[in-house]
């Protein structure tokens, strides 16, 4: 004996239910949503007072995208000569950070928008990578800085509050 077939009746039913849904799309860029705290952003923000010019990052880098340049001071201690990121072949895995034996040396940032036209503009280096205005730190491997940031909001949430 054969058993009937509810794949059609099934696979309409979810169509319908799914016709009269609010829709949760976000217009970008005019409309943005709050990000996990712990999300790795497309860039990284290095802190050069506390770097102790290790090479740790360095080598934890898969696609070795990070390159440095370290010298020996007057003092005998290591200093870094240039700090140079491509971001074209970065593939914003994190291990830098995790691999950095200094806390606040390397952080992820939080920002996820970085489009160029061109490639060389991907490539940056020494003082564009110090923390200043419009980089925020990610809470990725710090979380210290995760208990500072907003909670993520959520597109589910987001049509709650619109039909309260």
């Amino acid at each position: 004996m054969s058993r009937p077939n509810f794949g059609i009746p099934k696979g309409l039913l979810v169509t319908l239910k799914n016709i009269i849904r609010h829709p949760v799309t976000v217009q970008y860029p005019d409309e943005r949503l709050v990000i996990s705290r712990r999300a790795r952003g497309t860039d990284i923000i290095w802190n050069k007072n506390t770097c102790i010019a290790c090479r740790a990052c360095e080598r934890a880098c898969p696609t070795k995208a990070i390159s440095i340049d370290v010298s020996r001071g007057e003092d005998k201690k290591l200093k870094v000569d240039r700090f140079q990121i491509d971001f074209g072949t970065c593939i914003a895995c994190g291990l830098c950070v995790e691999s950095c034996p200094v806390e606040d040396a390397l952080y992820m940032s939080y920002s996820y928008e970085r489009a160029v036209y061109r490639r060389e503009d991907l490539i940056s280096s020494d003082d564009e990578l110090l923390p200043g205005e419009g980089k925020q730190p990610s809470g990725y491997a710090h979380p210290e800085v995760e208990k500072t940031l907003t909670l993520q909001t959520l597109l589910l949430d987001k049509d709650r509050e619109d039909s309260q």
